[in-house]
């Protein structure tokens, strides 16, 4: 009887989560895609701006592993 009324009590708690209908979802995630920019697509979002994280051209590490 506990696991029962614990259950139920789940059970009312994710019936009082908010909801939205699968219109409104489906508009939010096709602007949100359409609007930030995914740059592993460069042939729709060209190339990314500058990765002051990427490799630098000219420069080593200096760093050795003995």
């Amino acid at each position: 009887l506990r696991k029962i009324i614990e259950h139920n009590n789940r059970l009312k708690e994710q019936l009082e989560l908010p909801r939205i209908p699968v219109s409104q979802a489906s508009e939010a995630l096709i602007s949100y895609t359409q609007s930030t920019k995914d740059y592993l697509l460069p042939s729709i979002w060209g190339p990314p701006p500058h990765d002051p994280f990427a490799s630098q051209a000219g420069g080593g590490c200096g760093c050795s592993v003995m």
